[in-house]
């Protein structure tokens, strides 16, 4: 875990000298600087945590420096240093944004408490800011739901790589796999769960904007860029960057994200240092990236860079004993969401997910479910619930020409006829049980006994 950083401004180098030892003591990174302009200096290159600054300097005055930083970067703690009986200059210092004051002589103890308490606002405003980014995003499940042998091998993986130090994986699979939530369960159950996840999808920004959103910038770079602003690779300093759909990600791009991956170091936009980053680096597509390579718009470098530990995800119509097990739990996730009492699905209903292909996969099952109970006030999910295109999917003649019954050579009972034939008769008619009725020649009731009589009604 990187150390919090200090910076202490005083143009008395005794006091410098006090506050970096004791600091240094507690376990801290100290920088210092005897002028406003050094301070400035300091600020632009290292951008620290939190900031002691005197407001008696030489050249430009403490008051100066303190609105200058608010202009670098308004996360920046300032804690005024200043000597009694000066109360109107603090309290203008608090205006411009200072988080506290100590007055000199110092006290020791005051001292480490403020550091503290400062540290804690510091935390609490990550924690804020990853709660307000969540819930701006409805995720589904950490873990992905179901006991197929694919979906268990997968969750393996995540536990293996979530213990593991490695800071480079590759997740594949096509788009509504769950690709993000495998990436989320890997940072939640390792080491670095305390950290910031922080995520960007590749595909959504141009070039010039996606490198500022990783890279970040420093003020005055282009014509927008009003302030320094810290990219996503600082941000995630510690904890994971997430690169959704990094098969989209320009070439350019590519030759930068290279670099960092090799050498664990950034570059602002404008800047001329780099700055070390410590972070995880989980990527994701639902591409064949070595296509990519052979149409020469992905780096072959870069891919085998990213793969270190390769994780591919399962469409949902390779993993369909799985399908019932979600509706049942989207059912129920729904009906606490939406104040609902839905008890589950008709087997109608059943036969037509089960049968569909699923070509959104996950997110697809969740949006129909989240819809149907959204929309429906019955206690049981029924066909006409469910969306047009997976009704019509389910209706699809399997053979031009007929019924296409078949008579085994070991015989088949009249009854098995009888309901295959209702059978056909609903998936014709979308399960409308009186259009159903009439293609058969049977009436309302007689046609509802029958369905009741082989298990088609609830």
């Amino acid at each position: 875990m990187k150390k919090t950083k200090i910076l202490v401004v005083d143009d008395e180098e005794l006091i410098r000298w006090s506050l970096e030892q004791n600091l240094s003591d507690e376990g801290y990174q100290v920088l210092t600087a005897g002028t406003g302009e050094d301070a400035l200096r300091v600020v632009r290159e290292e951008l620290p945590d939190l900031i002691f600054l005197d407001l008696q300097l030489p050249g430009i005055s403490g008051m100066e420096v303190l609105q200058k930083v608010k202009e670098i970067s308004s996360d920046i703690i300032v804690v005024i240093i200043t000597a009694l009986g000066v109360v109107e200059m603090v309290v203008k210092a608090m205006k411009l944004g200072a988080y506290d004051y100590i007055n000199k002589p110092f006290n020791l103890d005051e001292l480490s408490l403020i550091v503290e308490k400062a540290m804690e606002t510091v935390r609490l405003r990550k924690e804020v800011a990853t709660l307000r980014a969540e819930q701006s995003q409805r995720f589904s499940p950490v873990n992905i739901i179901g006991s197929d042998p694919k979906v268990k091998a997968v969750m393996g993986m995540v536990e293996k790589v979530a213990k593991s130090d490695t800071t480079t994986v590759l997740i594949t699979g096509e788009s509504g796999t769950g690709k993000e939530l495998i990436a989320k369960a890997i940072h939640s159950t390792s080491s670095r769960a305390e950290e910031p996840f922080m995520a960007v999808n590749c595909a959504a920004l141009p070039e010039t904007l996606l490198e500022s959103e990783l890279m970040g910038h420093e003020k005055g770079a282009f014509t927008d860029a009003k302030t320094m602003k810290k990219g996503l690779f600082e941000l995630a300093d510690g904890g994971t960057l997430f690169l959704d759909e990094i098969g989209d990600m320009p070439l350019g791009m590519q030759a930068k994200i290279l670099r960092v991956l090799e050498d664990r170091m950034v570059r602002r936009i404008g800047g001329s240092k780099d700055v070390s980053v410590d972070v995880r680096i989980i990527s994701a597509t639902n591409k064949d990236l070595l296509k990519a390579i052979d149409e020469g718009i992905f780096r072959s470098d870069l891919y085998y860079r990213l793969q270190v530990i390769p994780i591919k995800l399962p469409a949902l119509r390779e993993r369909k004993g799985d399908i019932l097990t979600l509706i049942m739990y989207f059912v129920e996730q729904f009906n606490k969401e939406f104040n609902k009492d839905v008890k589950g699905i008709s087997k109608m209903a059943e036969r037509f997910l089960l049968e569909y292909p699923w070509p959104g996969n996950v997110r697809e099952l969740k949006n129909v479910i989240e819809r149907a109970i959204i929309l429906e006030s019955e206690e049981i999910l029924l066909v006409e619930h469910l969306p047009l295109e997976i009704v019509a999917m389910g209706t699809k003649p399997r053979k031009s020409g007929g019924l296409d019954l078949q008579i085994p050579p070991e015989g088949i009972s009249i009854e098995a006829v009888e309901k295959e034939l209702i059978e056909k008769a609903l998936d014709m008619t979308a399960g409308n049980q009186s259009k159903a009725a009439k293609k058969i020649g049977l009436g309302i009731d007689a046609f509802r006994y029958r369905m009741k009589k082989f298990g088609l009604l609830q």
